[in-house]
C-alpha cells in the first residue's frame, strides 16, 4: 500500500470491522490491510474489552481508510459524505442498491444517501459537474430543478433536462 498523508478515519461504536468488511463487498480492487486490537493500556478510558477490535485499516478502490471503534460519543452527519462517481446508471444503481440497504433515505435527496452505520453518501453521474455548469444558466437550473426533485439519481433524466 502506498502511504497516504491525508485519509479518511470513520469513528464507530463497536462495528468498526462490519464496516469495513461491507464496504469491501460493495467496491471493486477492495481490501482489509491491518485489524488492531485494544489492550489493557488505557482501559480506564475507553472501556473497551482487551482484545475487541481497535482498528481497521482498509483500502476501497485503492483509498486508504481507517475504521475506529470509539464508542457511542460521536455519530456521523452529513456535513460529511463520500462521494461515488458513476459512468452509467447501472453503476448508480449497483452502489445505490448496496449502500442504501439497511439504510436510510427518508429526507435525502440529489443522490445523497446514509449507509446502515449512519455514514453519508452521495452516489452520482461523474458528469454531473458538467450538467450544471454555470456557463449557460438556464440549462444548469434546468438540471438543476430536475436534481432536486430526485433521490437516487437518473442519468437520463438529467442529459433530457440538460438538453431542454
Amino acid at each position: 500500500m502506498a502511504v497516504s498523508r491525508i485519509s479518511p478515519c470513520l469513528w464507530f461504536d463497536t462495528q468498526a470491522e462490519e464496516a469495513a468488511r461491507h464496504y469491501c463487498s460493495i467496491f471493486d480492487d477492495t481490501r482489509i490491510i491491518r485489524i488492531s486490537h485494544y489492550g489493557d493500556a488505557g482501559r480506564e478510558i475507553h472501556g473497551k474489552p482487551p482484545g475487541s477490535v481497535l482498528t481497521v485499516e482498509f483500502e476501497l478502490e485503492g483509498l486508504p481508510f481507517t475504521a475506529l471503534n470509539g464508542g457511542p460519543r460521536f455519530r456521523f452527519n452529513e456535513a460529511v459524505s463520500l462521494q461515488v462517481t458513476c459512468d452509467t446508471q447501472q453503476q448508480i444503481d449497483r452502489y445505490w442498491n448496496a449502500l442504501t440497504a439497511g439504510g436510510d433515505v427518508g429526507a435525502q435527496q440529489c443522490g445523497w444517501l446514509k449507509d446502515r452505520y449512519g455514514l453519508s453518501w452521495q452516489v452520482v453521474p461523474n458528469r454531473i459537474a458538467d450538467l450544471l455548469d454555470r456557463s449557460d444558466p438556464r440549462r444548469a437550473d434546468r438540471v438543476m430543478t430536475a436534481l432536486m426533485a430526485m433521490k437516487k439519481l437518473d442519468i437520463a433524466v438529467l442529459q433530457r433536462a440538460a438538453q431542454g
